[in-house]
């Protein structure tokens, strides 16, 4: 008996917790602290209406570039009310030839909508696997999070999409940019991954690596 009621004490206690802990919202404060769960709560008073509403995927990006595409990103602090919403977007614009390298995104899965060109895309999954399709406007796919994928303007003009995350902070990590344009040793570079040291020290002078 003692210990059914001490069981009942104890979900009690989390419920009212959880309950307490309940908000409609948690506008970032790009000011304030950032945590793993997101930015600290903007003060309810100074919230308004442009805080839920971003028109910087309007505008297409500037796709003179090494990777002759861009991201423009709508997460939080720029986009301020989806902090603590477990959602954000993005504008990809790749020019032909355009490429958004292998990458991943650690915080969140990512769902993507072709609007216009061609773009082939894909995934490869932790037990080596890849999954990829070629996708036409209307096309989407779905990325799970923290998986290497890509996607490649394949079409003869411009492309243009929109992906969704599953979070307000799903991070980001490219894998050329990770190997070749920081600072850790070329030797160390080549011994993990099998390049010579001609190949590797050509992609860290190309990405702007040191060392």
């Amino acid at each position: 008996m003692k210990m059914i009621i001490h069981i009942f004490f104890i979900l009690s206690l989390v419920s009212s917790t959880s309950f307490a802990s309940v908000q409609d919202f948690c506008v970032a404060d790009p000011k304030g602290p950032q945590s793993p769960s997101g930015y600290s709560c903007k003060n309810p008073d100074q919230v308004t209406e442009n805080d839920f509403a971003f028109s910087g995927l309007a505008k297409a990006g500037n796709t003179s570039n090494l990777i002759k595409a861009a991201v423009t990103p709508a997460f939080a602090p720029a986009f301020a009310g989806t902090n603590g919403l477990g959602v954000s977007m993005a504008r990809l614009d790749l020019a032909g030839g355009g490429v958004i390298p292998l990458h991943t995104h650690p915080g969140a899965s990512e769902v993507l909508v072709v609007i216009q060109g061609t773009i082939c895309a894909g995934f490869i999954s932790s037990a080596n696997k890849v999954y990829l399709k070629t996708l036409q406007r209307g096309d989407s796919m779905v990325f799970p999070q923290g998986l290497l994928h890509f996607q490649l303007n394949s079409g003869k003009g411009p492309a243009l999409a929109f992906v969704a995350f599953g979070s307000s902070s799903p991070g980001l990590q490219i894998l050329p940019f990770a190997l070749f344009a920081n600072d850790l040793p070329s030797e160390l570079v080549e011994a993990t991954t099998f390049l010579s040291d001609e190949e590797v020290k050509k992609l860290k002078g190309v990405l702007g690596g040191t060392d």
